[in-house]
Formats: structure tokens, sequence, C-alpha cells
């Protein structure tokens, strides 16, 4: 994302609050075309317009600062906005009253270009007060007429999918807090196996093993998960989700493989439940499975699954249900192009965020989900993009498939990541 600078950085400055009572309201406003706000590239969306004063630009507060994951608090009687939040770890504590030309920040005061205003029972704020109270980097396009907000590194808790052809960046597994290695699937035939063809253990490579790799993540303090892989494109992952001996037999396997070779938890990415067969039927099934296998894992071992978006094609997953019994789920919140797009052509953000928005509607709480994101569908100046919508609805944290297209396309996907978040 490419903006012209307005300042350093912005803040809280620019978020939207609504409010009681009467207060200054802004003068002669100049006419359309309106003002768009963007925050990590996605619009926001106000119940009272951004707009220009004698060269001043306002923005609504509390809009913005709820999606940067500030507190806000309003004080009727002082006409007074308290706004707390954190940057790289401090506290910050900004305080503004209506009409007034200083705020309080820390404790001490601040001269502002201008006084923040009331209109129509909404407090807007100077775009360019507080430029570097909350870490978020501004821009302005005079021709689209566009406020570009970047929100600020945030800590979060990141996952990362090793595959087979992983091993070269394995150095990326220290900035991680998670890592799921995919060398496990159910087959064709409904058996568990960590010998398939596109999933399977790999081979050892001089003293470098699987059981070594797995075990340096979490002599690291990071967990290492078992990721199984199946799918129902011919009905045989129902068949194994209906048949109680495949069941049983599937479930002991998992439960050796995690034993045997040291992983802290297990991910379970199902594919393709609901799209040809009854989605209620198919939903019951997996939940059945899922708590069968809760039910034989020891306790210290984490459960995840990876689902596909509720605005996807694929209806057989109980979201609210499985968010009860998992630790976690993960969005995969991509494949939204049509089928044969290219590499490196971004998923819609419009339809990433509605996935999150469908989510946390069906009752999985922020703090169970990750976001899902393809890295080969993404860019060094999109996949900060899908971060933002992660750190806008305080999600648990981002799932990145895969660990091996960090350095794949070019250098700047894993600086674009880092300069976005950072692990927990």
């Amino acid at each position: 994302m490419l903006h012209k600078p307005l300042g350093k950085t912005a803040v809280a400055a620019v978020l939207a609050l609504s409010l009681l009572g009467t207060a200054p309201h802004i003068g002669q406003v100049q006419a359309a075309p309106a003002i768009s706000v963007k925050l990590d590239d996605v619009a926001l969306t106000f119940d009272a317009a951004p707009r220009i004063d004698k060269g001043v630009t306002y923005v609504p507060f509390r809009t913005v600062g709820e999606a940067l994951g500030i507190q806000i608090t309003w004080n009727s009687k002082t006409q007074t906005v308290k706004a707390i939040g954190e940057v790289k770890g401090q506290t910050t504590e900004v305080l503004l009253q209506v009409g007034s030309s200083s705020a309080t920040v820390n404790g001490k005061k601040v001269k502002l270009a201008a006084p923040p205003v009331q209109r129509e029972g909404r407090v807007l704020i100077p775009l360019s007060s507080f430029s570097s109270q909350f870490g978020v980097n501004v821009g302005w396009n005079q021709a689209t007429r566009t406020v570009s907000l970047v929100s600020p590194q945030r800590e979060m808790h990141l996952r990362a999918f090793y595959a087979l052809q992983s091993f070269q960046e394995r150095d990326l597994v220290a900035s991680m807090n998670s890592v799921a290695f995919g060398w496990s699937r159910i087959d064709r035939e409904g058996q568990f196996t960590l010998q398939g063809d596109e999933y399977r253990l790999p081979a050892a490579a001089g003293d470098v093993t699987p059981q070594s790799i797995v075990a340096e993540a979490a002599d690291r303090e990071i967990k290492p998960y078992l990721m199984v892989y199946a799918l129902d494109g011919n009905g045989e992952l129902t068949k194994v989700l209906s048949d109680s001996s495949l069941r049983q037999k599937s479930i002991e396997g998992i439960t050796t493989a995690v034993a045997d070779n040291g992983f802290g938890g297990v991910v379970l990415d199902f594919e393709g439940l609901g799209f040809k067969l009854d989605a209620a039927k198919q939903q019951k099934l997996l939940n059945d499975y899922v708590k069968q296998l809760k039910a034989a894992l020891p306790s210290d071992i984490a459960l995840s699954l990876a689902v596909p978006p509720l605005n996807s094609a694929y209806k057989g997953y109980d979201y609210k249900t499985l968010a009860s019994l998992a630790d976690d789920l993960i969005i995969m919140a991509y494949q939204y192009n049509p089928v044969g797009t290219k590499s490196q052509v971004p998923e819609p953000n419009s339809l990433v965020d509605q996935a999150i928005q469908q989510a946390l509607q069906a009752g999985v709480p922020k703090q169970k989900l990750l976001l899902g994101i393809s890295l080969s569908s993404e860019t060094a100046t999109s996949v900060d993009d899908k971060l933002g919508l992660a750190k806008r609805y305080d999600l648990k944290g981002a799932a990145f498939w895969r660990l091996g297209l960090f350095r794949s396309y070019n250098n700047g996907m894993e600086a674009a990541v880092n300069a976005s978040v950072i692990k927990e």
C-alpha cells in the first residue's frame, strides 16, 4: 500500500464516538466529493461522514478507535473522551475535550492543530492530531480523497503450516508460536497414514529427522501440531465419519502418531463437507468425531480445526459446536478467486472481512479464531491487509499456508508480515 504520507503517524485521533448533549459544531464544511477512510486497505464505514473544515481533515472517533483496539470512554458531563491503547507494549492514555485546543497525553499537555468538535451527536477529531500517540501511519490521496491508515505492529498468536516443501525455510519456525506439520492424512480408503503420497513423514537427512524437527520446535516453546488432512471429494471422509470401526481406527492412529513423534497438538483439516451431501447430517458427524478424538487425546494435547469460511460452498461445519470442543479454529478464508487464477492474485478483502464477521456471529469467540492466510494468493503489499483484519477484530491470531511460501515469490513477504505482526 503506497500512499502520500500525511505525517509520521496518526492516532486514536481518527476514531468515531457516539455522544449525547451539545457542543461546538464544525463551521462551513467543504462539499462533496466525500472523503473515504481505509484502515489497512479495507474501507471503514462511519455513521457520521469525515469532512474538511478550513483545511483541516476531521474524522469520526469510535469506529477507527475500536478497529485499532483502543479503549474509549466518554464523559458527557465534562465533554471529554478518554482513549487508552498500547504502542510497543507501552500504555498510552489520551484525554480530549470537545472545543479544547490542547490534549493530555500520559499526564502532559499537548497542543492540537485544531480542537475536537461535535456534529450530529458524534465527536470528530483533526486527523493530524496526536500524530505519534498510537503509532498509526497515515496517508492522503488527493485524487481519490482517501485517507489511508496503516495499523501499528501488534503481538498475536502466529501459526504456520510446515509441509514437505518447507525444509529450506525451517529457520522461520522461530518466528511462530506454533507450527502444524502436514505429514499425515486419512486416505481415500479411509485409513489414517503417515506414508501417503502428498502427506507423509519426510525422510531423514543425516541427523535431521522428523522427530528432531518436532523436538526442536517444542524445546523453543513453539507448540508442534500434527496436521491430519482428509477430503470428502467422493464421500470418502463421510464414510470414515459414519463408520464406527473406521472412526475408531483413525483416532487410534492419530493418538499413536502424536505420542510416538512428540507432537503437542492436532490440527484436523477435514475438507469438502456439506458440498454434495446433507450439510446438517455432516455437521453432526464431524461434531461427534471431534468429541471422540478430544476424549481420546491426553489432556495436555491441544486440538485445532481448519475449517472453510461460512461464505464458501461448504456448509458441513457447525462453527459454534466445533469452537466449544476445540482450542481454536482456523478459518481458511481463501480460494475465493476462480479456479485457475494465477498465484499472487490477492483474495478479495471484502470476502475475507465477511468470513470473519460470519464466524464471530456464528458464536466463535474471537480469542479462539485464527485467520488462515494462503501466501500463494497474497503479495508483499496485500498480506498486511489480511493481517490488518485479524487485528481489527482482535482475533487470536493468524495461520499461514504455508511456511515454504514465505520466500518463494519474493523476499518482501517476510518483511511485510514482520512489519504488521509479531508473535505474542
